[in-house]
């Protein structure tokens, strides 16, 4: 649940501040990228926002690539997860850390395809939901199915955020705001380092 603070000239600029990042709580706090923030919300993929709504998405294009199993990922040690991702993956998906704005791999990637999660290889973002916020970090108007789950962050007292994490391993993925476009309303704002993407060429 969004906490509502009063829209005086102070707190619209809090506000806004806050909603446009993760708000990491150690030495690698996001830098103020708020000169290379975008005032509108433009897709990333062939053709406009509105084509991209009439055309229906496929639930077969959607499951390509999911290859969640029955692991269970709960049973993994640090040291399992570590040998398994590199320091910076490891770093956001288990330890809850968020990567500097504008530096993440997919934060501007325009080829379409399913964003995987980095340490199950659960299928977690069509392409076409990505969208271009102006945050410097991945962003998608909803997930695939049930493949990721929220959960309520309070690492900040005063703004409740919610958590994206995925689904089957509980991998810490980012945070989703109600200030997203239509037809969710939802902006997943992800981070690259829990992701991996597979073209739709590499799938076929």
């Amino acid at each position: 649940m969004t906490v509502k603070i009063p829209t005086t000239t102070i707190g619209a600029t809090l506000i806004r501040s806050f909603k446009c990042s993760f708000f990491p709580s150690d030495s690698r706090t996001t830098r103020n990228s708020s000169s290379k923030r975008r005032k509108s919300f433009r897709t990333v993929r062939m053709g406009s926002f509105s084509s991209n709504l009439s055309k229906p998405e496929s639930s077969s294009a959607e499951s390509v690539g999911d290859t969640t199993d029955n692991t269970d990922y709960s049973s993994f040690t640090n040291a399992e997860w570590k040998k398994k991702l590199t320091k910076e993956q490891f770093y956001i998906t288990r330890q809850k850390g968020t990567e500097r704005a504008f530096t993440g791999e997919h934060w501007n990637t325009k080829t379409p395809g399913i964003y995987h999660c980095v340490c199950c290889d659960s299928s977690l973002f069509h392409s076409s939901t990505k969208f271009d916020s102006g945050t410097g970090w991945p962003s998608y108007y909803k997930p695939i199915d049930d493949n990721v789950r929220t959960k309520l962050d309070m690492s900040i007292i005063f703004m409740p955020r919610k958590e994206v994490v995925c689904a089957a391993c509980d991998a810490h993925l980012g945070h989703v705001f109600d200030d997203g476009p239509q037809p969710t309303g939802k902006r997943f704002c992800i981070n690259s380092g829990s992701l991996e993407l597979k073209p739709h060429q590499q799938q076929q």
